[in-house]
């Protein structure tokens, strides 16, 4: 009898042991299908959910009327953190109280909800003179630019034309709107002299 008993603790302890080992190896299995889909699924959050060539964007202002057009060669946009990158990026301001200005760049990157741009390559902006300011060129290698606030800034070397006069600098802030100008680190100024009365 005791044999028995003794048969059976073994036997019931065998199985339990074989099912704990079934019902771990089932767990075990299921969270490395689980982890590899999670992998899976990530490695394409970011790849573009949509291609657009030669694309134009016209942004509009609260009173309807359009701020500015941003165009390109190309936009690929990517889900994961909502930014669009751009080939030949072309961005042309329309604010009617300030003089109108274009800049040029290699490529750039739209993010924070459409609010900031990052161009980056051979950036060249201008802005025609006008009755209120004169003519201004504006070079560097990368540039950060707020559409909405209508300012720019770079940590960048920059040169600048501004009418006759030239200037160079690393690292720049300006806000259109207030038409302020900042240049930082050691510069030069270039004023060319004034025209005989």
């Amino acid at each position: 009898m005791r044999k028995r008993t003794a048969h059976r603790w073994q036997l019931t302890l065998t199985m339990l042991i074989g099912v704990f080992v079934a019902v771990g190896s089932f767990w075990l299995v299921q969270v490395v299908n689980q982890s590899g889909q999670e992998q899976q699924a990530d490695q394409f959050l970011n790849e573009p959910d949509y291609i657009i060539d030669r694309f134009s964007l016209v942004r509009m202002t609260k009173e309807g009327k359009p701020a500015y057009i941003i165009s390109g060669d190309k936009l690929t946009h990517r889900p994961i953190d909502d930014s669009s990158d751009i080939d030949k990026p072309f961005l042309n301001s329309l604010a009617a109280q300030q003089p109108p200005m274009t800049i040029h760049a290699d490529t750039a990157r739209v993010d924070q909800n459409n609010t900031r741009v990052t161009l980056n390559g051979n950036v060249d902006v201008v802005r025609p003179a006008s009755p209120k300011a004169e003519a201004m060129r504006l070079q560097t290698s990368t540039l950060t630019v707020f559409p909405d606030e209508e300012r720019m800034e770079t940590k960048a070397p920059v040169e600048m034309k501004l009418g006759g006069t030239t200037s160079s600098g690393t690292g720049m802030k300006t806000n259109n709107a207030t038409r302020q100008l900042q240049l930082g680190g050691r510069g030069t100024i270039t004023i060319p002299p004034k025209a005989p009365r």
